[in-house]
């Protein structure tokens, strides 16, 4: 996880949504337990309330589970949950903003693919 925080969400927040982004980069798989919450509030300087709030978020997502007395573990299905929450959240949220960007500088969508894939081959 990286340290630097921003001010435009809670920390909470941005640790929730760092640990989301471990799950969907496969950092973190189905099974793995989360790093403690002592070690984190240690290792970031933050409270351990604030921690175990991001953490009780991903709970309540259905995300992460508690053991008692073992720590927390990633779910089976979390990352396919989180996937499909995800393009979910895309293609009504941003899409349409993109679309109409594309529509309005009167971009061909196909052209837009075929730069990206002459980026990927150049890259390689």
């Amino acid at each position: 996880m990286d340290t630097p925080w921003n001010d435009s969400q809670p920390i909470y927040r941005q640790l929730r949504d760092r640990v989301v982004a471990m799950i969907l980069e496969g950092t973190l798989k189905d099974g793995d337990p989360l790093p403690s919450v002592r070690s984190v509030a240690a290792e970031y300087r933050l409270n351990p309330l604030t921690v175990l709030k991001a953490y009780q978020q991903l709970v309540d997502e259905s995300l992460v589970e508690k053991r008692r007395g073992l720590g927390m573990f990633v779910l089976e299905g979390a990352c396919r949950s989180l996937l499909r929450g995800e393009r979910e959240r895309f293609l009504e949220d941003e899409w349409p903003r993109v679309l109409a960007t594309i529509q309005r500088l009167g971009l061909d969508p196909v052209e837009l693919l075929g730069a990206e894939t002459v980026k990927e081959t150049k890259g390689d």
